[in-house]
């Protein structure tokens, strides 16, 4: 009785290791492949197009910063740029923080 149990069990692990090395890994490599497509591909897309917008900033664009403040750029810095969001009141911020254009120039940008 306990050479039939024995037997099955080996037979068991025998089919089991021939197939089982590679097809445990194919729902792991798809599911790497799904999120790639889904979620890493349009983030590094979108964090390109920001780096291009920032890049090509230009005094005069009007813009809006990552806090919500829209303004008009007056003078940009290799790190930084100069707002102006009402009259006579400029506020330096930092170029990363400007999510986007406003106004005309986002219009041509599209």
């Amino acid at each position: 009785m306990v050479d039939i149990a024995y037997a099955l069990g080996q037979s068991g692990q025998a089919a089991e290791g021939a197939g089982g090395g590679l097809t445990a890994f194919i729902p792991i490599i798809l599911m790497f492949v799904i999120f790639y497509f889904l979620l890493i591909r349009p983030q590094q897309k979108k964090a390109k197009e920001h780096q291009n917008m920032v890049n090509n900033l230009k005094k005069g664009d009007r813009v809006i910063t990552s806090g919500g403040i829209y303004g008009e750029i007056t003078s940009l810095d290799e790190n930084t740029v100069t707002v102006e969001i009402a009259d006579k009141v400029r506020i330096k911020v930092s170029r990363p923080s400007i999510s986007g254009l406003s106004g005309p120039a986002a219009e041509k940008s599209k």
